[in-house]
């Protein structure tokens, strides 16, 4: 099965060899993870990245399912003692689950249906007869079945019924109707009288039509979503006489008796309508859902690791402020490991107005506990709150930043955030959720679930497990592309370490606790439940900065600890000195350390690593310099330029923060002079990008925003 697997998938990649494939496949059913696979077993699948070896993964699971199906198909043929060489071997060499359906449902057990009813009481033999179309007098024919029926009309139609199952059934005809969907459906959608006002956010669908190949992913997502809304009624239909007219030829003989080929053609149409055309309709439906779904979670998955990937600020000590009208502003100081210092409320923003109270608690926070950042939500009061920032006259220079707040307010009323701080109040959570944003974006974002931190597109209407899965995966690879400090790591983020989970995790968590910082990646396996297996997956992906052994604080794997101090000896130098002297590293002739299991591809990259050991792969982060003048909608003209911040991105283009409650909008084809099929190969999530206002509806509160023609 495994070599079959290999085979199949090599020859869908076209792009790696079948050994490397099957050593890949080796590995994941021993239990080695993604991003293990991914780093330190190059030499083993010829330098698969990530992206490859997760694709060769799902494949694998797809064709196991497709093989379980298979076996529960062979047997259940197998009870109706209908199961051929030939059709054993024609179900075995199928790799298309819908051709496999397609060959399964005539020996599929049937429900009480209309042809059911005929056979049981015995009008098969009348239909065969009928089918045969050899007969010039069936009326006469249908007199010996009358006696089951009553009467000959009702066992003609009895037999209609078994005939219009066959061609309902029948494997040409299925292939012929789905291949005209596939070319010529037409999808449309039109509104359910009476739901005009309260579906309005659904107008463009109200009477919209277009070929189904032409239809995109949104679009799709969006007429569905209003169907289940019970606003919309969507419809994929073909041409139906045609398509009757098609199946006439094939099924009615062309020196059929007319009375039987009367008979053959009604069974035909009903075949057609009744069963057919329903169960195809369906079939591609769900295939353009999937296809819909594969692109919208792809999209979601894209921004999703945008943002955890985004610049942290470091070790820094932070001021996080959560706005608030009436209520006030929260107010919360972090250290530079993101604990929390203390709490306060201040009231710069009306109605309360206190300029002079909040002005002064703010300055006594700043220089008191040696500030280095204000982190300001961006949700209601967050622009107000930022002018009044940006007016004082701190007593120490302080970066300024806007941190998306999507998904905080969730974090504070978590289990997650009640552990951690069960002493605290929702409002004191949040602020210390936004100000942990700014500090390290991913270890703070690993804690809310990814559905809610606002860069999807329909995220609601996909099938929720195959996001889930596509969302767990993005994660667990940011978090080990980064790495993770084993001494500050919540048990969150310890859960997505290649090879740890949610129990290791809370494992590592504790022992920490009982005895200390750990000193050494070796000291993990005195964990419980910390297994061979489970150190070899996560050891490398984890940091211990000081710690004794310097390669304890890189991602050079245990496994080759050895090696490295063996090209250190060779150079007549310890390891630490390796991490500082870049032009003896440099010296190091690597082709003489090349075995077997050790290639020129982990010789690389661990000489990169002994270069910057510990290095953080993200960017530095950077302020947004919004417009002061611009505070609200009626504050933009056409024409008028801005800098903004790209915060969500959708296959029909990129939503913009101008620092403002609305946000503006650049449809895909302002984004670049030439064609682009995402707005991804243009923008990323967190990019300061300039734009120029083109329209503003504000009755609707729309912004629309072009990027062509602005230096950037």
């Amino acid at each position: 099965m495994a070599n079959t697997h290999a085979n199949i998938i090599t020859t869908e990649l076209g792009t790696h060899l079948r050994k490397h494939v099957a050593s890949c496949l080796r590995l994941l059913d021993e239990g080695a993870t993604v991003p293990f696979i991914a780093r330190y077993r190059k030499e083993a699948t010829g330098g698969m990245d990530e992206i490859t070896i997760h694709t060769i993964e799902k494949r694998h699971q797809e064709l196991l399912e497709l093989d379980r199906r298979k076996e529960y198909i062979l047997d259940v043929i197998k009870e109706r003692d209908a199961l051929t060489k030939e059709l054993e071997d024609r179900i075995t060499d199928i790799f298309d689950p819908i051709v496999l359906e397609d060959i399964y449902l005539p020996f599929k057990p049937k429900r009480n249906t209309r042809a059911q009813a005929a056979r049981a009481i015995g009008l098969e033999p009348l239909a065969k007869i009928i089918m045969a179309q050899n007969s010039s007098d069936i009326s006469n024919q249908a007199k010996k079945f009358a006696k089951q029926t009553c009467d000959i009309d009702s066992a003609i139609a009895g037999a209609s019924d078994i005939i219009a199952e066959w061609v309902s059934e029948s494997e040409k005809a299925r292939n012929l109707v789905r291949s005209r969907y596939q070319r010529s459906a037409v999808i449309s959608s039109k509104v359910i009288p009476g739901k005009e006002e309260t579906g309005k956010n659904y107008q463009n669908y109200f009477n919209f039509s277009e070929p189904l190949r032409l239809c995109n992913s949104h679009r799709y997502l969006a007429m569905r979503r209003g169907e289940e809304e019970e606003i919309l009624k969507v419809n994929i239909s073909i041409d139906d006489e045609e398509m009757i007219d098609r199946l006439n030829r094939m099924f009615v003989k062309s020196n059929a008796p007319e009375e039987t080929a009367t008979i053959v053609r009604g069974a035909v149409k009903d075949g057609y309508r009744r069963l057919m055309r329903p169960s195809i309709e369906n079939e591609i439906a769900a295939v353009t859902k999937e296809k819909s779904d594969s692109a919208a979670i792809q999209m979601f998955a894209d921004n999703v690791r945008q943002l955890l990937m985004s610049a942290p600020l470091g070790r820094k000590r932070v001021l996080a402020i959560d706005p608030g009208f009436r209520t006030g502003c929260k107010l919360v100081v972090l250290d530079e490991q993101g604990n929390l210092l203390q709490h306060d409320v201040i009231y710069p923003t009306p109605p309360a107005n206190d300029f002079v109270g909040s002005a002064d608690a703010v300055c006594f926070y700043v220089d008191r506990y040696r500030i280095d950042a204000i982190a300001i939500g961006n949700g209601t009061a967050g622009r107000e709150t930022e002018r009044f920032i940006r007016d004082l006259m701190l007593p120490r220079k302080v970066q300024i930043f806007m941190v998306n707040e999507n998904g905080a307010s969730i974090y504070s009323a978590s289990d997650v955030a009640r552990e951690e701080f069960p002493n605290e109040d929702v409002t004191v959570r949040g602020a210390v959720s936004i100000g942990r944003r700014l500090l390290d974006p991913l270890a703070e974002l690993v804690k809310i679930d990814p559905k809610s931190i606002g860069v999807g597109q329909y995220q609601h209407a996909v099938n929720q497990s195959k996001l889930k899965d596509s969302l767990d995966y993005v994660v667990e690879s940011c978090v080990n592309t980064v790495g993770v400090n084993i001494n500050t790591a919540s048990k969150q983020l310890l859960s997505y370490v290649s090879g740890i989970g949610p129990a290791l995790a809370a494992n590592i968590v504790k022992y920490r606790c009982e005895n200390g910082d750990f000193t050494s990646r070796t000291q993990l396996l005195d964990v419980p439940r910390m297994g061979e297996k489970a150190f070899q997956q996560c050891a490398g992906f984890l940091r211990i900065p000081g710690a004794s052994n310097p390669l304890d604080n890189t991602s050079v794997h245990p496994e080759r600890y050895a090696l490295v101090e063996q090209i250190a000896a060779d150079v007549k130098a310890d390891v630490a000195r390796l991490t500082r002297d870049r032009r003896l590293l440099h010296s190091i002739e690597l082709d003489r350390y090349v075995t077997k299991e050790v290639g020129l591809p982990t010789l690389t990259d661990i000489i990169i690593e002994l270069e910057k050991p510990g290095r953080d792969p993200r960017e530095t982060v950077e302020e947004t310099p919004y417009d002061d003048a611009v505070r609200k909608i009626d504050d933009l003209h056409i024409g008028q330029e801005l800098t903004g911040k790209v915060n969500n991105i959708t296959a029909f283009g990129v939503f913009v923060d101008l620092g403002m409650k609305e946000n503006g909008l650049i449809h895909i084809s302002q984004l670049s002079d030439r064609f682009i099929s995402s707005p991804s190969e243009i923008v990323s999530i967190g990019q300061n990008v300039k734009v120029r206002v083109i329209d503003i509806d504000t009755s609707r509160s729309r912004i629309a925003l072009t990027m062509k023609g602005v230096t950037q």
